[in-house]
């Protein structure tokens, strides 16, 4: 197997598997600016969209100025092309991580764009839920609290699906930072692949890439339907 890559795949066994920019450091790079950002922004974006559906028209916190201002700051992060946000956020990353280079830099855009993707998300799955099984818990006598409990398991299984969505969006937005040098599969492929016109790299860092993809999509499609059948 290894004379077979040493090979056909030059370039690839050149990097080698392990060492500071070996494979595994990338694909570690990958999973640790993925998982942070996912964490970070995906809390934001799951109180930023339950706050929106709360306080819309009609909501059991209706409240007008506060889902204006949470719309619209929303909308503008989520209209802004992600390449362009990596710019434009430079000084705010530079202010919490003292650099704007390196995989910990790139968790700071990256959260912002899930933030606002999520958020969108998020709103829109838990807008769906039955607003009589929300008015029946009002009935009841249920808290603002109950009542956000009643929307998270109602919407559970979809939540789950978004969030997938999500990861998945998430995991090229790791490699498009990667190739302005925040490390990970993505700074491989461009860097040692397209850069030295070496394809064999681009074509194994895109296979890895897609393998975490798949798996983001089967753990997610697993979980989904395992709570929707419960």
């Amino acid at each position: 197997m290894i004379e077979w890559i040493k090979t056909n795949l030059p370039h690839v066994y050149k990097i080698g598997l392990t060492g500071e920019n070996g494979w595994l450091a990338a694909t570690y790079t990958t999973f640790y600016m993925t998982f942070w950002a996912f964490i970070i922004g995906g809390s934001l974006g799951l109180l930023t969209g339950l706050f929106l559906v709360l306080t819309a028209p009609g909501g059991v916190l209706e409240n007008k100025t506060v889902f204006h201002i949470l719309d619209k700051v929303t909308s503008v992060f989520r209209a802004v092309p992600f390449i362009i946000l990596l710019a434009v956020i430079v000084p705010v990353t530079k202010l919490l991580v003292n650099t704007s280079l390196g995989p910990t830099a790139a968790i700071v855009p990256l959260s912002v764009a899930t933030f606002a993707f999520f958020t969108r998300q998020v709103q829109v799955v838990l807008a769906e839920v039955d607003r009589g099984v929300i008015e029946a818990a009002q009935a009841s006598g249920a808290t603002t609290f109950d009542v956000i409990r009643v929307y998270l398991g109602e919407s559970l299984p979809d939540l789950i699906r978004v969030s997938t969505v999500t990861l998945i969006s998430l995991v090229g937005e790791t490699a498009m930072a990667g190739a302005i040098g925040a490390g990970g599969l993505g700074n491989v492929a461009i860097s040692y692949g397209h850069g030295r016109s070496h394809h064999d790299v681009i074509w194994v860092a895109t296979l890895l890439i897609l393998l975490i993809i798949v798996m983001i999509q089967l753990v997610g499609d697993l979980l989904t339907r395992k709570i929707s059948h419960r």
